[in-house]
């Protein structure tokens, strides 16, 4: 597939037996590279020698240019032949039982003649789109071994990470600055280390500190180290974190903790690239690189003056957003059944499982600490379970801990987070066809249309 080539225009095959109707759609559509056709065996012979991304086709064909039944023979066809094209078909004849007819035999998309060009259009390149992430998900998935594992040791199978590791895997080789935002818990060391040994800097060491969990008036020393005698207790010269990871990557977890007198020395390294230690006149040369995280909004920080601006674009050169746990759906079973294998001959040889309504309870829970709590409870279902599968009953989800539909106070926000679920659930089992996601859902499309874009769910 050529959609994810920026170098190359994506195929589309306008499947339409009115010449004039041909010529304004191959004109409409000069973005694309076109080919047309007016009959089936046409349409099946450029299938079949052009590939094309998406079809747009008229149900009205010859020999029966007033009913749908060459259409949807021919739709049966594409689908059969080569099932990821997205085929958006269009009648004017009967449209309601076409229309029913061509989604049920497995069309993309369906609109109603006469055509409008701009309607079509967003159709067309919103079914580009769509089989652009396909073809990439399926290129990244084929990286991935049978365990899940992407960036060496991450486990997922949602397409948000997917795409997050894609992004990692192209930024790697840069010698940029990157930062990682996420809540707590959603593995940003863990997408840290996979982007240092994804990087050129991978026979160096990474290094990694946790600004929040060192005092302040320890923190500089960490960082930069000292010289002997530079305060009471420095009986010998040390190396600082960032020294410690020359030639590799320093990971600074929480970066958002560094007080501002630090900002301004941290600063000086990533623009001049030396440092000096606490109590040392020497410039020390050092080629490391860094790569952040935070769970705080670092640009309110940055308006309220307690993060500094030059530094935050220093540090924020890439920026990569990682979703929570409850944005990646089937995520948090593949995860609880990777823990299960981890912990089990360890904890408690006899727990060889989950349980149905184990991993019922799993998939449906919020997860407010992402895989982190995961993590936490499945270790403690092991310890606890007495038989040979985890029960919902062992991961005690009544402990109080917040869940899926815990976390909301406001029915609004209740129903807004319910919405989005039910959305990308819908779109997941429909692969991004917006029309059987809306049928799903037991709404129009143009109602959809507007959900996606009003939770920005659209890209």
């Amino acid at each position: 597939m050529n959609a994810m080539n920026s170098s190359v225009k994506a195929k589309l095959l306008v499947v339409e037996d009115d010449p004039g109707l041909q010529r304004q759609l191959k004109w409409a559509y000069d973005a694309h590279d076109v080919v047309l056709a007016g009959d089936f065996d046409t349409a099946m012979a450029l299938l079949r020698a052009e590939e094309p991304d998406v079809v747009t086709l008229d149900l009205g064909l010859p020999p029966d240019p007033d009913g749908a039944s060459e259409g949807l023979r021919l739709l049966s066809a594409i689908l059969a032949e080569k099932p990821d094209t997205k085929v958006i078909v269009a009648s004017g004849h009967g449209a309601r039982e076409g229309a029913q007819a061509a989604i049920a035999a497995g069309a993309w998309d369906f609109y109603h003649k006469p055509i409008d060009i701009d309607e079509l259009g967003l159709i067309v390149r919103r079914a580009m789109h769509v089989r652009a992430i396909e073809v990439e998900n399926q290129r990244l998935s084929a990286r991935v071994g049978a365990d899940h594992r992407v960036l060496g040791s991450m486990i997922t199978a949602a397409p948000e990470m997917l795409k997050v590791a894609r992004t990692i895997e192209r930024v790697a080789a840069a010698d940029v600055s990157v930062m990682l935002l996420g809540a707590s818990g959603t593995g940003k060391e863990l997408l840290a280390r996979g982007l240092h040994d994804a990087s050129p800097r991978r026979k160096g060491a990474v290094v990694a500190i946790n600004c929040s969990a060192i005092p302040e008036n320890l923190l500089e020393s960490e960082l930069f180290g000292h010289e002997k005698g530079a305060f009471t207790g420095a009986v010998k010269s040390t190396e600082g974190k960032i020294e410690l990871a020359h030639g590799g990557t320093l990971f600074l977890d929480e970066v958002g903790d560094i007080p501002l007198p630090l900002q301004v020395k941290l600063l000086r390294f990533l623009q001049e690239r030396v440092i000096e230690r606490v109590g040392g006149r020497v410039p020390i040369a050092v080629d490391t690189r860094v790569v952040c995280a935070t769970h705080r909004n670092l640009e309110a920080m940055v308006a309220e003056g307690s993060f500094r601006e030059d530094l935050y674009y220093r540090l924020a050169e890439i920026v990569v957003r990682i979703p929570a746990l409850s944005e990646r759906p089937g995520d948090a079973v593949l995860l609880a059944r990777h823990f299960v294998q981890q912990y089990a001959p360890r904890l408690n040889p006899l727990v060889k499982g989950l349980a149905p309504d184990a991993l019922a309870k799993i998939d449906q829970w919020g997860w407010p600490g992402n895989v982190r709590e995961l993590e936490n409870r499945i270790k403690r279902a092991v310890i606890m379970a007495d038989g040979k599968l985890i029960g919902a009953a062992d991961l005690d989800f009544s402990d109080g801990a917040e869940g899926g539909e815990g976390d909301f106070l406001n029915l609004r926000a209740a129903r807004e987070a319910a919405d989005r679920v039910a959305i990308r659930r819908a779109m997941g089992q429909s692969d991004g066809n917006i029309s059987n996601a809306a049928k799903l859902l037991g709404i129009s499309r143009p109602t959809l249309y507007d959900l996606l874009k009003q939770y920005g769910l659209q890209d």
